[in-house]
């Protein structure tokens, strides 16, 4: 047999548990109409404005893409020989100069007390491998 007041306990149980319930379906409630606030928002007729001109801008860029494509005389065969041409003649110029530039520093190093590095320093000299520059290959 049970107890009154077990039976009253498991009633006040269940009231509380009854009040827990309708507070979390009201709560749902709640978030399904904040919900259906947002979506209504997200189709609002400026989110469709916006959504046309982005449609509009990439139909620009996608056409001036296919222009571009499209094209197949940007540089002559003889404006890119004479672009290779120029090229390997500075660099050819620069391992020149850079070599010179070594072999002096070296001859002054000779008889420079200090290391490389500190003369460099004080005299102000930038190498290429201070910025990590390589000379590109001929």
């Amino acid at each position: 047999m049970v107890s009154d007041a077990d039976l009253q306990g498991l009633d006040a149980k269940i009231v509380a548990l009854t009040a827990k319930v309708q507070s979390l379906q009201q709560s749902c409630r709640h978030m399904e109409a904040e919900l259906k606030e947002l979506t209504n928002a997200l189709t609002t007729p400026e989110m469709q404005k916006e959504i046309q001109e982005l449609k509009k801008e990439c139909a620009g860029y996608t056409e001036r893409l296919k222009n571009i494509r499209a094209a197949t005389n940007h540089v002559t065969p003889e404006e890119k020989e004479q672009v290779d041409r120029e090229r390997q003649k500075y660099c050819k110029e620069w391992r020149k100069r850079k070599r010179m530039a070594t072999e002096l520093c070296d001859a002054i190093l000779e008889g420079y007390p200090k290391s490389k590095k500190q003369f460099f320093e004080e005299v102000g000299i930038e190498t290429d491998e201070d910025y990590n520059v390589k000379l590109p290959d001929p």
